[in-house]
């Protein structure tokens, strides 16, 4: 009797559990690691998949580019709308085209300022298999199929190196920012409404970029950079931020890891380097009589980098001189950053979050003209203080 109800229990159990019905075998799937999208001749856009060729990339994804095959493979096919093209697509490829590993999604700069952002974010964002954390970047200056195309030294897989380019530029240079789609899609329903997207550009001979010979010398024939941040605003590009004024953005916001400065000694340029090591941005909102006003402080620590010309750096008081220095060029900086901000009416400082979050009542009153009256008038005071942590193994570089 009990072998018989374990036997029952086991049969209703089995019922219970659920079978591979929805497997998806490796050989069948043609696995997408970046999507470019550009306008269409005929149809409204041309959208360039790179796929990943698994034999050309095994043994480990760093190094060399073993093998005669390129590590991916690209095509193009244009449509109306981003599915129509995935079904097309099927005519061209023997695999179903799985998007789970699409690591970077790149749209022309043509198509960014002309149609917008928002309609093809809002597909991406629908499909259940595209990942929401995938690196949005946009074409500048060229094609988004070129950059598609073109095989990258280092890194096999060229969409990997879109995303470490501008992992490191960011955390290097802090001019640049890596975002995400769903990234892109929380901040333009946010209360600033002015999301950034990094821009990425190709130099060089971009048909030969397309062949393994590119990646088969010392000196590639064509190169893929970043080339600044795109500031999109009523889901268009709008404009360009690049050099001081792009890491301006990046330090209100306190995105900046590490970076240089450079500043005058001795009415020579560029003669000391200070080295960032970290910083911390405090950004507080503040009424008085009424009137809103956002205070800034900036507290950063660093090293001295490099010294070009005589200096006492064992002295305190040469290192205060230097500090005040580096003090007042951020500063400087950071005061051009806000206006050229308030000037163009694109709150990237993210200012318009911030208010809400800390003066809710006041936001109430504001967010309808926050962006065209409010902001563009807005009185920002900027402090700036800076410390010298290590002037490196010589204090005298005369010696």
């Amino acid at each position: 009797m009990r072998r018989k109800c374990l036997l029952v229990f086991f049969m209703l159990v089995s019922l219970l559990l659920q079978g591979c019905w929805d497997k998806k075998e490796l050989t069948d799937l043609a696995l997408i690691s970046a999507v470019g999208i550009d306008k269409g001749k005929d149809k409204r856009y041309e959208i360039t998949f790179q796929i990943i060729n698994p034999s050309s990339v095994a043994g480990g994804l760093q190094g060399g580019q073993g093998g005669e095959r390129p590590p991916v493979t690209s095509f193009s096919v244009a449509g109306d709308n981003f599915t129509s093209v995935s079904r097309k697509a099927s005519s061209e490829v023997s695999r179903r085209l799985y998007y789970a590993h699409t690591n970077v999604v790149i749209i022309s700069e043509e198509v960014a300022k002309d149609e917008g952002i928002v309609k093809l974010l809002d597909v991406i964002d629908r499909d259940t298999e595209f990942r929401s954390t995938s690196t949005l970047v946009i074409a500048s200056g060229t094609k988004a199929k070129d950059i598609v195309r073109t095989v990258t030294t280092i890194e096999k897989i060229p969409a990997n190196k879109i995303n470490k380019l501008l992992q490191f530029t960011e955390e290097q240079e802090g001019e640049h920012i890596k975002v995400g789609v769903q990234d892109v899609l929380q901040s333009l329903v946010s209360k600033s409404k002015h999301p950034m997207v990094p821009l990425i550009r190709l130099t060089g001979d971009k048909e030969k970029g397309k062949s393994m010979e590119n990646v088969q010398t010392t000196s590639p024939s064509a190169v893929v950079k970043a080339g600044g941040m795109a500031v999109i605003k009523d889901g268009k590009f709008t404009k360009r931020l690049t050099g001081k004024i792009a890491r301006g953005v990046l330090w209100i916001r306190g995105r900046v890891k590490n970076t240089h400065i450079n500043m005058k000694w001795n009415h020579q340029e560029d003669a000391v380097t200070y080295d960032l090591i970290r910083q911390k941005t405090k950004v507080i909102p503040q009424l008085k009589n009424g009137k809103l006003k956002m205070a800034v402080h900036i507290d950063t620590e660093g090293d001295v980098g490099e010294v070009n010309t005589p200096i006492r750096l064992e002295d305190p008081k040469v290192l205060h001189q230097i500090e005040q220095k580096i003090e007042k060029k951020i500063k400087k900086q950071l005061e051009e950053t806000v206006r050229f901000a308030q000037e163009n009416k694109i709150d990237v400082l993210q200012f318009g979050d911030i208010v809400y979050q800390e003066e809710p009542d006041m936001w109430k009153k504001i967010k309808n003209h926050w962006n065209d009256q409010y902001f563009p008038q807005l009185d920002v005071d900027i402090s700036v203080k800076s410390f010298v942590d290590r002037t490196g193994l010589k204090a005298d570089p005369t010696m």
